[in-house]
């Protein structure tokens, strides 16, 4: 039964964040982009937290995993934001 409610929780979510992001019009991506590597990086110390103080193999792989995925997300949004922001800067030259 918890099962079926964590599969539950975690399509309801999907489906919501897909539909909450397809209404975002493009003025509002840079800083909703911002405010999900904040949130990304809450997940990287919830990930370390959750790999260090399991016991079992498979619990550790599962944190680890979940903590090469949360960086990369961190990493590659803080990448997308600052091209962006880029595009605004005033050219040299």
């Amino acid at each position: 039964m918890e099962l079926i409610l964590l599969l539950f929780t975690f399509v309801l979510a999907g489906f919501l964040g897909f539909e909450l992001i397809a209404k975002v019009p493009s003025q509002l991506h840079t800083p909703l982009m911002s405010g999900s590597n904040a949130i990304s990086g809450i997940t990287v110390v919830g990930a370390l937290l959750a790999s260090g103080q399991v016991d079992g193999d498979m619990s550790k792989w599962l944190g680890f995993a979940a903590l090469v995925l949360a960086t990369v997300n961190v990493v590659g949004g803080y990448m997308v934001t600052d091209r962006m922001l880029s595009m605004f800067k005033a050219k040299k030259g």
